[in-house]
C-alpha cells in the first residue's frame, strides 16, 4: 500500500471499510451516513468530498462522494483501491432514460458500461474494451430489487464524457438496447478490473431524455432511497 493520506483524501489506512458506497454528491454520501448507518466517522473532508465509516446492521461500511465525471471517480476509485485498501465500490447515481422501459424513479442496474471517454486509452490495448460489472453483485442488486419491490432493469449504461453535448445521438444508443445515460461507471469498472476488485453501478432515473420527465435537484439529493437500500442490502 502506498503512504496514506492521499493527494485527495484525508484518512489514514484502516479508516476506510473494505466496501464502500459512493455518490456523485458529497451530500448524498452524508445523507446515506445519517440515514444507514450506526455511529459514523468523518474520514475525509478534503475538496469537501466528504466521507464516512460507521456500521450497517453489525458490519463494516463507508459512504463518499466521488465528484461528477470519469476524472474525479478515477481519482477517488484509485486512490481506494489501490492506496486503502478496499475491495468493492458501489456507485449509486441518478441517470437519464433513454428508454421506453424505465421512467421516473426506475433503478438501472449497470452491468455494462458504455462510453465516449478516452479513459480506456491508458492502458494502451489492442482494441476496444468492454467495462462490466462484478456479475454476483449485479445478481444480488437484481435479487435485492426483487424482494423490494422496486421497479428496475439490468443492462448497459451510458458513461458519458459530455452533460451538454452538440450532438448526443442517444437514439443510436438507445437502438442498441442502452438504457440511461450517467458520467461515471465505465470509469469505475475499469478502475475495478485493473485492480482486481469489484464494483457495481446502481442508479435512479431521475429524468427522461426522451420525453422530458424530470426531477429536482433536492429530490435527487434526499429522495433516491431505492437504490441506496439496495446498495446496502449487498454488504
Amino acid at each position: 500500500m502506498a503512504t496514506t493520506p492521499t493527494p485527495h483524501i484525508g484518512a489514514k489506512f484502516g479508516e476506510i471499510a473494505e466496501t464502500v458506497i459512493m455518490a456523485g454528491d458529497p451530500l448524498r454520501a452524508k445523507f446515506m451516513a445519517e440515514r444507514y448507518l450506526d455511529t459514523p466517522v468523518e474520514f475525509n473532508h478534503v475538496r469537501g468530498m466528504l466521507g464516512y465509516t460507521g456500521t450497517y446492521k453489525g458490519k463494516r461500511v463507508s459512504v463518499m462522494g466521488h465528484g461528477m465525471g470519469m476524472p474525479s471517480i478515477g481519482i477517488y476509485t484509485y486512490e481506494l483501491y489501490n492506496f486503502y485498501g478496499v475491495k468493492t465500490i458501489i456507485r449509486v447515481g441518478s441517470a437519464g432514460s433513454i428508454s421506453y422501459d424505465l421512467h421516473i424513479g426506475d433503478i438501472a442496474i449497470a452491468m455494462g458500461a458504455c462510453t465516449n471517454s478516452n479513459y480506456v486509452n491508458q492502458y494502451g490495448l489492442p482494441g476496444l474494451y468492454a467495462p462490466i460489472a462484478t456479475f454476483e453483485l449485479v445478481r444480488d442488486a437484481a435479487e435485492a430489487c426483487e424482494r423490494f419491490g422496486y421497479n428496475y432493469k439490468v443492462g448497459n449504461v451510458f458513461s458519458s464524457d459530455n452533460f451538454y453535448g452538440e450532438n448526443p445521438q442517444n437514439e443510436k444508443w438507445m437502438n442498441m438496447g442502452v438504457l440511461a445515460v450517467e458520467m461515471e461507471i465505465a470509469a469505475l469498472y475499469m478502475n475495478a478490473a485493473r485492480s482486481g476488485n469489484r464494483a457495481l453501478g446502481i442508479c435512479t432515473i431521475s429524468d427522461h431524455i426522451l420525453t422530458g420527465e424530470a426531477t429536482t435537484a433536492e429530490e435527487r439529493q434526499t429522495t433516491f432511497t431505492h437504490m441506496m437500500d439496495v446498495a446496502f442490502s449487498l454488504i
